[in-house]
C-alpha cells in the first residue's frame, strides 16, 4: 500500500437556531464567515469552507452584507466555499418525502445561482435517524455517497453500505466517536473552553487522532472533518495541520480538501466496505459516550404537536391543493402558473425543517417565530388555491340563473370520491325561509342539484344567519354583504383530480324543501351503524366497534392514557415515582350532534382527574388533580368502512404525556406504518437486549399518517 490520503475537510455545524434564536445564531455566524472570508483573501486559509452541507448559509449572511455576493460568489465559483446540496439540514421523519425532495431541489438552485454546481456529497451529520428511502431519493439527485452518524452504532469502521427500500445502495462515511464534532473534540479540544493552546499537544493529538482514524478506516482514504457547533475556524490549530502536511511522510498525505474529493477516491474502493446496512436506520446509542456518543433522540417526534401539524397542514395545502390546481388552471385555461408565488411559499415552509426547529427541541422563543413563517406559507397556499378554484368555476360551462348558485367542488385526490360530504352553502339573504310548526327558527329554503340535473337529497347540519362577508374588487373599494350560511352533508361523485358543479336554487316563498324521511344512523341514545360497522361508545366514553363482514369486534378504543413527563423537548422523560391514569374508569358526557341518512354524528366528552403537575422536589406527580378534558366527534356515513374521529384537548396540567390507545387484539409480531416514499415493518416488541443499551429503545415510532396491524384473521 502506498501512501493514505488524509482529506481534512473544514466547516461548522450550522443549527440555524437552536438554543438561541436565528438573529442571535446569525450574528454569530455573520462573525465566522467574516473569518473565512478574511483567511480565503490573505491566503492563510488554504483550502475550502463547506457550509454545513446547507445554502441558506450564505443567504442569511448576505441577507446582512448584501454587497459582499461578489465575492462570496467568486469564492463559490473558484470551489473555496462549498454550497449544498441541502437548502436546510432538515429531519428525514417528520417532514414528508416531497419536501424533503423540494428542499435538495432548492438548495442545489441557490447553489447554482452563486455561480457553480452544489456539493454532492449526501450530508446528514445530525439528523435524528434515517428513513428507508434516502439512498434512492439522493441517488436521484445525482447524489452517491452520504456522510452519517446517528441511529446506527458501527462504531469499528468508518464506512458502510447502506441499501435503501429500492435497493438503491449508497456508500456512506460514518462519523466516528464523536460524530462530525470528533475532530474537535480530539485534537482542538473544543469542549475545554478555558484550556491554553499548546501546539506541541495539538500536534500530538493530531497524531494520535490520524492513527486512530487510519486504524478505523478500511478503504484507503482517510478523512478528518473539521466541524463542530457553530465554531469559527480555529487559526491556530490549522496551521499546526499545515505545518504538519508539509512535513516529510511516507505514511500519509494530508491534503485540505472537500467532501465532494473524498467521495471522488471513496467511490471506486466501495466494494471494499464490508458492513451493509438495510432500510431505515434508528438504532439508538449502544456504547457508553467514552466510546460512541451517537444518541437517536426518537422522542422529538411529539414535541410540541402544534408543530407537527402545521407543517402537516402546509405541506398539504401545496402539495394537495395549491401547486395542482394552479397546474389545472394554468393547462385548461391558460392562465399564468404562480411559480413565483409557490417558490415564496415552499422557502417560508422549508425555513422551518431544520431539525431543531421542526422537531421542537429548540427554545420557547425560536418555536414562536416558527409561527409566522407557517403562517406565511399557509396565506400564500390558500390563495393560490382560492385563485384557481375561483378561475376554473368560473369557467364552468352554463349561464348561472338570478335564482341559482353555482357550487364547484373539487377532489385533489388521486382517486374518484363517492360518497357524502359536507359543504358550507352560503345562501343569499333574501333567499325565501321557511319554518316549522309556529315558526321558532326561519330556515333558508333551497334544493340542491348535482351536473346532470338530478335533485340531491341533503341533510341539514347547522346554520348562521346574516353572516357578513366582504368582496373585495381589483378596481374599486371592498364591500360588505350578507348571507345565510347552512352547513349541509349530501352525496359526491367527483373524479380523481377533478371537480363536479353543483347548483342550488331558491325553494318557494313560505313552502319547505324537504326530502322524504329516511331513518338516520343512530341505533341508539350512544350507538350507530351502516353496512359495514357498528359502533357503540361505552358509558367510560371508549368505542367497541365490530365489523360487520367479518364479526371481529374491537373494544376499549379511544381510550387515553396519562402518565408523568419529566423530559425534554429531546426525550419523554420516565419517572420512577409515577402514577399512570387510565380513561376506562374516567366520566364520559355522550352527545347525539347529528342523526341523518348522510351523517350522524355523536360528541363524546371525556373527563379525567389527573395530577395538576409534576413535584420535581419530591419526584412524585402532586396529589392535587385537575380535570383533563378531552372532547371527540364520533362521525359515521353510510357505505363507509371507517370511523372519523375528531379530538380536541383541554388541558391543564403540567408535566405528563397523554395518548390515546386502540387495542387491536392482532396476534403479530409487526406492525407497518407509512414512511417517506415506503410502508415500513417494524416489530412490535422491543428488542430483547434493550437493557444493554446507553440509550433506551422507545416504543413510539414515526410515521407520516398511518400505522396498520393486520394479523390474517
Amino acid at each position: 500500500m502506498g501512501k493514505r490520503r488524509l482529506h481534512y475537510v473544514l466547516s461548522t455545524h450550522w443549527d440555524r437556531e437552536w438554543y438561541q434564536t436565528f438573529q442571535d445564531y446569525r450574528f454569530r455566524l455573520v462573525k465566522l464567515l467574516d473569518g473565512v472570508l478574511a483567511g480565503l483573501e490573505e491566503g492563510t486559509l488554504k483550502g475550502p469552507f463547506t457550509t454545513d452541507g446547507q445554502a441558506i448559509i450564505l443567504e442569511d449572511y448576505l441577507e446582512v452584507y448584501p454587497e459582499r455576493r461578489a465575492q462570496v460568489e467568486r469564492y463559490v465559483r473558484e470551489g473555496k466555499l462549498i454550497v449544498g446540496p441541502w437548502y436546510v439540514l432538515p429531519d428525514e421523519f417528520i417532514v414528508s418525502g416531497e419536501s424533503l425532495v423540494r428542499n435538495l431541489e432548492w438548495g442545489r438552485k441557490v447553489a447554482r445561482e452563486f455561480g457553480a454546481e452544489p456539493s454532492n456529497a449526501g450530508f446528514v451529520c445530525d439528523i435524528f435517524g434515517h428513513n428507508s428511502q434516502m439512498p434512492q431519493i439522493f441517488a436521484g439527485f445525482g447524489i452517491k455517497a452520504g456522510f452519517i452518524w446517528r441511529g446506527l452504532n458501527t462504531i469499528q469502521t468508518r464506512h458502510i453500505r447502506w441499501r435503501g427500500a429500492d435497493g438503491t445502495e449508497l456508500p456512506c462515511y460514518r462519523f466516528g466517536h464523536g460524530g462530525y464534532c470528533s475532530y474537535a473534540f480530539a485534537v482542538r479540544h473544543a469542549l475545554e473552553q478555558t484550556r491554553p493552546f499548546d501546539p506541541e499537544q495539538t500536534l500530538k493529538d493530531l497524531e494520535a487522532f490520524i492513527r486512530f482514524e487510519a486504524e478505523h478506516t478500511e478503504i484507503d482514504p482517510i478523512l478528518l472533518f473539521d466541524g463542530g457547533d457553530h465554531q469559527e475556524w480555529d487559526r491556530r490549530a490549522y496551521e499546526v495541520l499545515i505545518a504538519r502536511s508539509e512535513q516529510p511522510d511516507d505514511a500519509y498525505e494530508i491534503v485540505h480538501s472537500s467532501l465532494d474529493a473524498y467521495i471522488a477516491e471513496m467511490l471506486p474502493q466501495a466494494e471494499r466496505i464490508s458492513t451493509v446496512l438495510e432500510g431505515e436506520l434508528r438504532e439508538p446509542g449502544l456504547e457508553c459516550a467514552d466510546i460512541d456518543q451517537q444518541w437517536l433522540i426518537p422522542g422529538v417526534l411529539s414535541s410540541r404537536v402544534w408543530i407537527k401539524q402545521a407543517n402537516a397542514e402546509c405541506q398539504s395545502l401545496l402539495c394537495q391543493w395549491a401547486e395542482p390546481l394552479s397546474a389545472f388552471a394554468y393547462a385548461a385555461l391558460g392562465r399564468g402558473y404562480p411559480q413565483g408565488y409557490l417558490n415564496v411559499a415552499w422557502r417560508w415552509l422549508l425555513q422551518n425543517h431544520p431539525h431543531d426547529s421542526i422537531c421542537g427541541c429548540s427554545i420557547d422563543a425560536v418555536h414562536e417565530d416558527m409561527k409566522y413563517r407557517f403562517n406565511q406559507c399557509r396565506g400564500i397556499a390558500n390563495r393560490l388555491t382560492m385563485d384557481a378554484m375561483q378561475k376554473i368555476a368560473a369557467s364552468v360551462r352554463g349561464e348561472v340563473a338570478e335564482d341559482e348558485l353555482r357550487v364547484t367542488v373539487f377532489n385533489p385526490l388521486p382517486h374518484a370520491v363517492e360518497e357524502t360530504a359536507e359543504l358550507t352553502l352560503q345562501i343569499p339573504k333574501d333567499w325565501p325561509t321557511f319554518n316549522e310548526f309556529f315558526g321558532y327558527e326561519p330556515k333558508p329554503a333551497f334544493r340542491v342539484y348535482d351536473a346532470e340535473g338530478q335533485e340531491l337529497p341533503y341533510q341539514r347540519l347547522g346554520q348562521a344567519m346574516g353572516r357578513t362577508k366582504l368582496r373585495v374588487y381589483y378596481d374599486r373599494f371592498a364591500h360588505g354583504y350578507q348571507t345565510n350560511d347552512v352547513r349541509v352533508s349530501l352525496p359526491l361523485r367527483v373524479p380523481a383530480m377533478g371537480y363536479t358543479t353543483l347548483t342550488v336554487r331558491k325553494g318557494e316563498p313560505g313552502k319547505p324543501t324537504r326530502h322524504p324521511e329516511v331513518p338516520g344512523l343512530a341505533t341508539s341514545e350512544r350507538s350507530m351503524a351502516n353496512e359495514y360497522l357498528d359502533v357503540r361508545i361505552e358509558p367510560n366514553g371508549t368505542l367497541t366497534l365490530t365489523d360487520k363482514r367479518t364479526g371481529q369486534s374491537y373494544g376499549d378504543l379511544l381510550t387515553y392514557e396519562d402518565v408523568a413527563d419529566i423530559g425534554d423537548g429531546w426525550y419523554h422523560g420516565i419517572a420512577t415515582n409515577d402514577q399512570a391514569f387510565v380513561s376506562t374508569a374516567s366520566r364520559a358526557e355522550v352527545a347525539l350532534v347529528h342523526n341523518g341518512p348522510m351523517l350522524t354524528t355523536f360528541r363524546v366528552r371525556t373527563t379525567m382527574g389527573v395530577p395538576a403537575e409534576f413535584r420535581f422536589d419530591s419526584q412524585t406527580r402532586s396529589e392535587r388533580l385537575v380535570d383533563l378534558v378531552i372532547d371527540s366527534l364520533i362521525s359515521l356515513r353510510p357505505g363507509a368502512d371507517r370511523l372519523e374521529v375528531q379530538t380536541k384537548v383541554y388541558n391543564e396540567a403540567d408535566d405528563h404525556r397523554l395518548r390515546v390507545l386502540f387495542p387491536s387484539g392482532a396476534r403479530t409480531q409487526v406492525y407497518l406504518a407509512d414512511s417517506p416514499f415506503d410502508v415500513v415493518e417494524r416489530p412490535i416488541a422491543l428488542r430483547v437486549d434493550n437493557h444493554l443499551y446507553r440509550e433506551l429503545e422507545v416504543e413510539t415510532k414515526p410515521q407520516q399518517s398511518w400505522t396498520a396491524v393486520f394479523d390474517g384473521q
